[in-house]
């Protein structure tokens, strides 16, 4: 599985494919609210201009097929399309991340138990810190931490 760097161009592919992951795996705790579209485009926009931002792609058949971003210590993004998930491209997305980070961290979605346990068998752990996430209706997240051991 070959990630590269994303580019500015690859800002509408990042919007669909986090689209296309969401409305599937979150459609339990987002229901029917309207997907953000523009607002999620200009958020791909700005972390890709900004220096501080690392996102790695994978790319598929006339789209993406996985992403992750971090900032050198969050992971703040990751998402396969949901035709390739069960591939390994999850984990390897992590790898690549956790790889250029310091102390790796990362919130999670408290209602997202798929993605809890996905990250447990990586090593991470809940830290106990929570907050009210940033996309209506608010759900709970909650930070979690590399354990020591790193990916199993």
């Amino acid at each position: 599985m070959r990630f590269r760097l994303a580019t500015p161009g690859d800002a509408p592919a990042l919007r669909d494919l986090e689209r296309d992951a969401n409305l599937v795996a979150l459609a339990h705790v987002f229901g029917d609210t309207p997907y953000p579209e523009a607002a999620v485009l200009a958020r791909w926009s700005a972390e890709l201009a900004d220096p501080a931002f690392r996102v790695h792609v994978a790319d598929g058949p006339g789209r993406l097929d996985a992403y992750v971003s971090h900032d050198g210590s969050v992971l703040h993004h990751l998402a396969v399309h949901p035709e390739r998930w069960g591939s390994g491209l999850g984990r390897a997305a992590v790898e690549v991340a956790v790889a250029e980070m310091t102390e790796p961290r990362l919130w999670c979605l408290d209602l997202n138990v798929a993605a809890q346990t996905f990250y447990r068998r990586l090593g991470w752990v809940p830290t106990g810190r929570s907050r009210p996430d940033e996309w209506p209706p608010h759900p709970t997240t909650s930070e979690w931490a590399l354990s020591r051991g790193g990916p199993s």
